[in-house]
């Protein structure tokens, strides 16, 4: 769903979203393959539901309010040309980099890419994607774990010297008033 929101402009950039769901999975709040796949049918969903309104409407695209502060006619003309120089690699590459993503995939769709080579492309890439962003947040995961069973054994630690200081204290005094 977060994936989806981040598509129609709401702020659920997809790289928060992907590390969110390896933090999850660290934390054992989802399992998994579970995770994993609704994750990556999500990113394969929405960016072919980019490249599907590109490919359904062309041009037309860049005329749309809406579509217009994703996709300029400049920077269409711009992606055109790197499109005929590098072909599926555009996808494969472009969906590496933030801010581009959605550009990249309305593009790709206006100049009516093959949908076979679009989802080949894009799936091989995603893979990619995920595993980086996924992982990030499993390894942050875990690394909060690490982190809370260090902080109490430090605070074990704290408790033991200060009762420690404590008892050295009160014999400290004890003698001291002896000898008085």
């Amino acid at each position: 769903i977060l994936l989806i929101l981040g598509e129609i402009g709401l702020p659920f950039p997809e790289d928060a979203t992907l590390i969110l769901s390896g933090f999850l999975i660290a934390q054992k709040v989802t399992k998994p393959l579970p995770t994993v796949i609704v994750v990556y049918c999500g990113l394969l969903l929405t960016d072919f539901s980019l490249y599907w309104v590109g490919k359904k409407y062309g041009r037309k695209v860049i005329e749309h309010k809406r579509f217009r502060r994703i996709l300029s006619a400049e920077k269409l003309l711009t992606l055109e040309e790197k499109f005929k120089k590098w072909g599926i690699y555009v996808v494969f590459i472009g969906r590496h980099f933030l801010g581009i993503r959605a550009q990249i995939f309305l593009a790709a769709g206006v100049m009516r890419m093959s949908t076979l080579k679009f989802i080949m492309a894009d799936a091989a890439s995603a893979i990619l994607t995920m595993t980086l962003m996924v992982g990030i947040g499993f390894v942050g995961g875990n690394s909060i774990a690490i982190l809370q069973k260090d902080v109490k054994r430090i605070e074990h630690i704290g408790i033991l010297i200060l009762a420690i200081l404590f008892t050295g204290w009160m014999i400290y005094k004890y003698f001291r008033n002896r000898k008085v």
